[in-house]
């Protein structure tokens, strides 16, 4: 049994990490429009082309991650080593150098890129510590629980003060309200990150006589299709996912016509977030995890699209509607995490070699790869239904931005259950499993 505290000090390392995520798929695509003066087409086509360098820097991180050997294991060091350069360069990417148009392309090109790739470097250990604190499919479900009511708090924690603080720190300064008001966030996520290092332990190993190359580790992974599964099911769930989230302000902004409430808008969103992820362990006692994952996608899909039918004036039942998507959406994802630890195990049972790392960062880069879909979607429909930054909307406008926040996200939660029929690792084979490499120890 892991014990409640380390659960704890674990999900305070995904707080840590999502005060930077949330901001990201909230924030960042308006800041870069609304604040720093960058055209959405270009935004779009930036997150998209960040992508390409993931490709290369995740399953190389994963890989040496799982070549990492130090007295505190192979994942936390990371933890450790990149908790400050992570909170310095969140600053970096938030703050607004007095450029030209092209000058400030590039800036946010630089600072973006490396924001992500200090992401990779902490986020992927931190994720596939998750994977070695235990080998019980019921605590899986339980740490990633915790893990995930404590990320959703830090985007609460983002949600709720984000805009207040770039208010009061700024003073009428947006610009400069929004790199203090990181500035405060990222001393936070530092001391939570190194909460996390020191509180959690490493208990599950590869074979000691394990020996693999790189190349070697990329053959074993392809060789996994319940890993090819959960890949593409991230790619489908991140893009419809981060499409809705960065549009809600403009949802809320324009379309509901209530500029004011914003906050309150998506902090709602979060607590149904939170109350989701801590109901993900009980529902995971009492049903099949992969048929409540698909069922739960199905309803997310269903809440988006009765969505579009709310009318601007409903404004009651626009809350209600996001708040219960959020809700269901979430009681979902601890699912999926544990899901990938399964999968790390049906790895090594198919093929004798344990890699961990390269496991979770090729999922985490398609899951970043979603991200920067549904990120590059968001920039290119406000852009192609002819968005103008913080002017009156055409009807046109109007219309892509409720197009864009329900009806198009709905299509990735669809497409997620579909892939999600073909994982077989529910728990009569995840007990298969784990009793076969028993076996081999």
């Amino acid at each position: 049994m892991v014990s409640i505290k380390e659960k704890i000090a674990y999900g305070l390392g995904d707080t840590a990490s999502n005060i930077v995520f949330q901001t990201v798929m909230l924030f960042l695509t308006f800041f870069y429009t609304d604040i720093f003066g960058i055209s959405p087409a270009f935004v779009g086509t930036m997150f998209l082309a960040v992508r390409l360098i993931d490709a290369v820097t995740d399953p190389l991180m994963g890989a040496l991650a799982d070549r990492t050997n130090t007295k505190w294991g192979k994942f936390r060091p990371y933890l450790l080593w990149f908790a400050l350069p992570f909170g310095i360069i969140s600053v970096l990417a938030f703050t607004t150098p007095d450029l030209g148009e092209e000058g400030k392309m590039i800036y946010a090109f630089v600072t973006y890129t490396a924001l992500m790739m200090v992401y990779t470097a902490i986020n992927i250990p931190y994720c596939a510590l998750g994977g070695v604190l235990t080998a019980d499919p019921k605590e899986r479900v339980s740490i990633q629980s915790y893990r995930f009511v404590f990320a959703m708090l830090g985007g609460l924690l983002v949600s709720g003060l984000t805009l207040p603080l770039v208010d009061f720190l700024g003073q009428g300064d947006k610009a400069k309200g929004y790199q203090l008001t990181i500035a405060a966030m990222s001393i936070l996520g530092v001391a939570m990150f190194l909460t996390c290092f020191w509180g959690t332990k490493e208990r599950l190993h590869p074979p000691v006589d394990q020996q693999s190359s790189f190349k070697q580790d990329l053959g074993f992974l392809l060789k996994n299709d319940q890993w090819r599964i959960l890949s593409i099911a991230a790619v489908c769930l991140l893009s419809g996912m981060v499409l809705r989230t960065s549009l809600a302000i403009y949802y809320v902004k324009y379309f509901l016509n209530m500029p004011d409430s914003i906050t309150l808008f998506i902090t709602l969103g979060m607590l149904g977030n939170i109350f989701g992820c801590m109901l993900a362990q009980p529902l995971a006692k009492r049903v099949c995890k992969v048929k409540a994952y698909i069922s739960l996608q199905l309803i997310a899909a269903a809440l988006c699209v009765a969505s579009y039918f709310v009318a601007a004036d409903q404004t009651m039942l626009a809350f209600a509607m996001f708040i219960l998507w959020g809700f269901t959406f979430n009681m979902a994802t601890p699912l999926l995490w544990a899901k990938m630890a399964d999968a790390v195990d049906y790895g090594q049972y198919k093929t004798g070699v344990r890699i961990t790392g390269m496991i979770y960062s090729s999922i985490i880069f398609f899951i970043k790869l979603g991200v920067a879909v549904g990120g590059a979607a968001a920039g290119w429909l406000l852009s192609g239904y002819g968005y103008q930054a913080d002017t009156t909307q055409t009807a046109e406008a109007l219309n892509g931005i409720l197009l864009s926040f329900t009806l198009y996200p709905a299509l990735g939660s669809i497409l997620v259950a579909i892939v999600m029929r073909w994982y077989v690792l529910d728990s009569n084979k995840v007990d298969e499993v784990h009793l076969a490499l028993n076996k081999q120890h």
